[in-house]
């Protein structure tokens, strides 16, 4: 036994530890994770486990930390260093690590950062964070010597993304906004090996995101993006998150295309060479990605949001393909099944040079509805489950038609609505869709209704909009 190390309660999280740098964060913890996480691998009989850190200020320190963390208790540390999550997960994966730790924040604002890992290949999340905060405050590390060497995989790392390109001959005119993020170097080097026009906007890694927030989901951040693309003619244009594990894209005529539009076109080129095969999506989907799944010969499966718990599905079911609104786009279909934005960029570019038009014809041939965008309000973290579970209750005394894979999805003539909680903050999300504007008013009317009932007041849907 060693010397205990108590996290801040509030960066134990169900996907990843994560806080503010300097205030529920430091390079303490970092020690401490790394001392766990090699005591936790070396106990299973391993010793090999790979780190990466992304472009935060704060990250070389962290990661610093973390590696001395895990030396101490006997790993064999691989650091990878600077670039994009998914490029850590193929070190660990093609390199054979027993786990792995990326110190990344994500789309987080600046003054965030955190830690994703892996062990024996799968995601490591829930109990096992929580255990790990147990261990670290019981002092329950060992002391061993370990050792630290420096490998370079990137350049594998872009020949094996180039090597999916499948998009035929049409040559394409695509805008990347990198939005300053991890990816920088990996995506100068992977668009050099794509055929067609390619203009990188804020190509450079900077941890102070000084250009736009890094979060390719906020339509916000997509401003500079559709701009380029309107101005430059383009094909489309391509956005990725602060570690390039999330992507976002816009069509020609610079609309957005989300998660769930994305994976249509996605999911019907993955079917037409694995016909039958199951399709994930998160429960925050559209109808219309699992309809036009079934429409494409797929079986879709609707599952819970949340990018560790969707790997797991996915390595249970032995689908080829999932992916969130969120915009975490999983590969197992000539891939590694881990959530890869310049993975997914490289299939969706083959994709869309194959299409017999635009992307914006793709897109506008899609059944319309009418949504709201994911609405996120507070609730207690000792009333959100129970909020949930008193709604459940009262629509199966209805006999409403829900699905409780994640929350409750309702679905009624109208089209659905959707009420979760979230597993990492204090609120409920929840979300709605209709086939016009009349039919998504009753639905909000009917989700407002069982939130009252529970005691809580209406979300706002000023912002309400559709795809």
């Amino acid at each position: 036994m060693s010397a205990p190390h108590a996290f801040h309660p509030s960066i134990l999280r169900e996907y990843d530890i994560r806080g503010i740098v300097g205030e529920t964060l430091h390079p303490e913890d970092a020690t401490a994770i790394g001392r766990c996480l090699a005591s936790l691998v070396r106990r299973a009989g391993g010793r090999r486990i790979a780190v990466g850190y992304d472009g935060r200020l704060s990250s070389p320190a962290l990661e610093a930390a973390l590696v001395a963390g895990l030396a101490e208790a006997g790993a064999e540390v691989l650091r990878v260093g600077r670039g994009p999550t998914p490029m850590l997960y193929y070190a660990a994966t093609t390199e054979g690590t027993d786990a792995a730790v990326m110190v990344t924040g994500s789309h987080n604002p600046p003054s965030h950062n955190g830690f994703k890992m892996m062990l024996g290949g799968k995601p490591f999340f829930g109990r096992q964070i929580a255990a790990l905060g147990a261990q670290a405050a019981a002092g329950d590390w060992q002391q061993a010597p370990g050792s630290v060497r420096e490998i370079d995989v990137a350049a594998a790392y872009v020949a094996r993304l180039a090597r999916d390109w499948d998009g035929g001959d049409r040559t394409l005119n695509v805008v990347w906004d990198n939005g300053n993020g991890a990816a920088g170097e990996i995506l100068a080097r992977l668009v050099a090996r794509l055929p067609g026009t390619h203009t990188v906007l804020n190509g450079d890694i900077d941890g102070r995101f000084p250009a736009h927030h890094p979060d390719p989901t906020v339509a916000a951040n997509l401003a500079q993006l559709i701009g380029e693309v309107r101005s430059r003619g383009a094909d489309l244009g391509i956005a990725f998150d602060g570690d390039a594990d999330r992507i976002g894209l816009v069509d020609d005529t610079g609309a957005i295309l989300f998660g769930d539009q994305l994976l249509v076109l996605l999911a019907r080129d993955v079917l037409a060479t694995h016909p039958g095969a199951t399709i994930i999506a998160d429960v925050k989907a559209s109808q219309v990605l699992f309809d036009e799944v079934a429409r494409a010969g797929g079986a879709p499966l609707m599952w819970k949001t949340g990018h560790s718990l969707i790997k797991a599905k996915m390595a249970e079911t032995g689908a080829p393909l999932a992916g969130e609104m969120s915009g975490h786009i999983f590969f197992a279909d000539r891939w590694y099944g881990f959530d890869d934005a310049l993975y997914a960029a490289v299939r969706a570019l083959g994709v869309i040079a194959r299409l017999p038009g635009t992307l914006s014809a793709a897109r506008e041939a899609l059944p319309a509805v009418v949504n709201t965008p994911e609405l996120r309000f507070d609730c207690a973290e000792t009333r959100k489950f129970a909020v949930i579970s008193e709604v459940a209750a009262r629509l199966r005394a209805a006999g409403a038609e829900v699905a409780e894979t994640d929350g409750v999805r309702v679905r009624t003539q109208d089209g659905w609505w959707l009420l979760r909680a979230s597993n990492t903050q204090a609120v409920l999300v929840a979300r709605a869709e209709a086939a016009d504007a009349a039919g998504l008013d009753r639905l909000k009317a009917a989700l407002v209704a069982q939130l009252e009932a529970s005691g809580l007041s209406a979300p706002d849907f000023s912002a309400a909009g559709g795809h």
